[in-house]
């Protein structure tokens, strides 16, 4: 249970526990963490909002000339953390203002927070959200740098106990564990040297939280193993990638909405609502799920990982499941996610395309039950069955071509991320790279 923090109880706190240095902490529009390191003697100006940053440095923020930005700690993240180096660290996660105290319309995390606000206006009490985390775990070459092939010849659920790999992933769930996560499973994936961690849903900030947390943690712990973890969506050719899938409920008055006992498949109608709106609008924010060119080899046939709009009870074929657990358990999982993405907004844009499909009361779209990678064009045409982009471009084309993305990030940061994603884009596409070295260089 989250502790109700005040300014006071946080001196005390960090105070009791002997607190040298605390890490305030936010996310760029890529979803990378920013740490801004402080110590001790400044945590009172820092919690009196008194820490300004430079904007104009940080991805997706502000211009030059208009880059002074305030540090907002979200006090309910207070968190004592482990001792490095014989120092004491505790940690805060933080929301950004302009000078002026108005929330800064380029905070991830503020987006997330308002269409929470959004949701809580028709009527909802909590947005549930449970993450999967899958990750590559790599050796590294002598002069520390990672190595394209997993550190293992394992598979789904390969029992290695001996291997350095398996007591990385055991440490690392051992520390989220410290930090008040729930862990419910840790094993390995798919493919050679690919992870996963799940842990017990929470509500939909908390949970773009931990999540962001987790990546930190992994990335510090495997470094010990002299191992690098990735979060990357595919790095390996010819093999599984990895995905964040997002399992989501709707609470209103205590209760699951998304049930139903008395309907034939335990689906409520604002169950069915919520999905038609997520595959009405996912095109176009299938960019903020798959923010970068990497992420689009890893949506493709035969790894698992969605490739057509549909939805389905236990296909994993489709971009939408319901898993087999219902009654309040009921929820809907989102998998064509990624772990690049940031996760603030890939559930602001997943909650309300769903809470549009409430609001419009949209038809119930028929499940697709068979699995579609066998079916044939003509019968995927036959079935309504769609195909998400299939590279970076053609997603951020699909999100200018309406405004559903533009109204729920606002117009600051949907200018930002085409522009970033955009340049990035083109970048990749001017680049020469080794496949095409191996295939024309000798032959024309």
């Amino acid at each position: 249970m989250t502790k109700n923090w005040s300014k006071e109880t946080i001196v005390e706190d960090a105070r009791k526990h002997s607190v040298d240095y605390i890490y305030l902490e936010l996310t760029d529009l890529n979803g990378i963490f920013r740490q801004l390191e402080i110590p001790v003697h400044e945590l009172e100006d820092a919690l009196d909002q008194k820490l300004l940053i430079d904007g104009s440095s940080i991805t997706g923020f502000s211009s030059v000339e208009n880059s002074d930005l305030k540090i907002v700690p979200d006090l309910s993240t207070w968190q004592i953390m482990s001792v490095e180096d014989g120092f004491q660290l505790a940690r805060l996660i933080c929301d950004v203002n302009t000078t002026d105290d108005t929330p800064f319309l380029g905070n991830s995390r503020q987006i997330l927070k308002h269409v929470l606000e959004n949701m809580a206006g028709m009527g909802f009490d909590q947005f549930n959200v449970g993450l999967e985390a899958e990750f590559f775990l790599l050796p590294k070459d002598e002069f520390g740098n990672p190595i394209l092939k997993g550190n293992d010849q394992g598979n789904y659920m390969h029992h290695a106990p001996d291997s350095d790999s398996h007591r990385c992933r055991r440490e690392i769930a051992a520390t989220l564990g410290r930090l008040g996560f729930h862990i419910e499973a840790l094993h390995h994936e798919v493919a050679e040297g690919q992870h996963e961690l799940s842990w017990r849903y929470t509500d939909a900030l908390d949970a773009a939280d931990k999540f962001q947390t987790m990546k930190v943690v992994t990335k510090r712990i495997a470094k010990k193993y002299n191992l690098h973890a990735t979060f990357m969506a595919k790095p390996i050719y010819n093999s599984a990638g990895s995905g964040m899938h997002c399992n989501m409920s709707l609470m209103k008055d205590g209760e699951n909405v998304f049930y139903d006992s008395e309907s034939a498949d335990g689906l409520s109608k604002l169950a069915k609502q919520f999905i038609s709106g997520i595959l009405t609008h996912c095109e176009s924010f299938t960019a903020i799920c798959n923010p970068t060119v990497n992420s689009y080899k890893r949506l493709v046939p035969g790894f698992e990982a969605p490739v057509y709009i549909a939805w389905s009870q236990k296909n994993r074929s489709t971009l939408l499941r319901i898993p087999s657990t219902q009654g309040q358990a009921t929820r809907i999982e989102l998998r064509s996610a990624d772990p690049s993405a940031n996760p603030y907004l890939v559930l602001a844009v997943a909650l309300s395309a769903g809470l549009d499909g409430i609001k419009l009361e949209l038809a119930e779209i028929e499940p697709i039950n068979q699995n579609i990678y066998h079916m044939t064009e003509e019968k995927r045409a036959e079935a309504d069955v769609h195909e998400l982009p299939h590279t970076l471009l053609d997603a951020i084309r699909k999100m200018k071509s309406n405004d559903f993305v533009l109204n729920v990030l606002g117009p600051h940061l949907t200018k930002q991320f085409i522009d970033i994603k955009t340049r990035e884009y083109w970048n990749y596409e001017d680049h020469v790279s080794q496949w095409e070295l191996e295939h024309y260089l000798n032959k024309y």
